[in-house]
């Protein structure tokens, strides 16, 4: 038995210690918002907050997480009440197929935790990592700006950096 502590509320899951995360989360605590995409840990459908840094679940092993916390999409609020990263990508309507979305928001969250106005560039190189598909980046980038704004900060333009 391990205890995986997630999204506040440690869990006992019985799984083999190198079982990755991804598995536990969606096998053992109905946790499904992460997607399995790559299992190779480039696409970024997986991305979940370890210790508010954003990890890839599918590369995890459940047995490096003893005293770490996890946090999924299903954190950030709940359908009839949506966090504001959430709310942004549905008012931006950044997802097509959606399969990527949980792991883009939860990368997002990282970096809007982090600072409230990050610049342009910094948005753009945090988000690189998560891919999508369909094609949606703009509409993505354009959701985690709007919900920099909702969060009380806002994406500065580099130029305002160089001044």
């Amino acid at each position: 038995m391990i205890t995986l502590t997630v999204n506040g509320v440690p869990h006992q899951v019985d799984a083999a210690p190198d079982t990755p995360l991804l598995y536990a989360l969606r096998n053992d605590l109905g946790l499904n918002g992460a997607k399995f995409g790559c299992g190779l840990g480039q696409c970024g459908a997986c991305t979940v907050l370890v210790d508010d840094k954003p990890a890839f679940s599918c590369l995890l092993p459940i047995a490096a997480l003893a005293e770490r916390k996890v946090r999924t999409i299903e954190s950030l609020g709940t359908r009839e009440k949506p966090g504001a990263l959430p709310a942004a990508f549905e008012a931006e309507q950044a997802a097509q197929c959606g399969y990527c979305i949980a792991g883009m928001i939860m990368r997002a969250q990282a970096l809007l935790e982090r600072t409230t106005r990050p610049t342009e560039a910094e948005l753009r190189a945090h988000m690189a990592p998560n891919l999508c598909r369909c094609g949606t980046h703009m509409r993505v980038l354009r959701a985690v700006r709007r919900a920099a704004i909702a969060m009380g900060g806002g994406v500065r333009n580099d130029a305002e950096d160089a001044l």
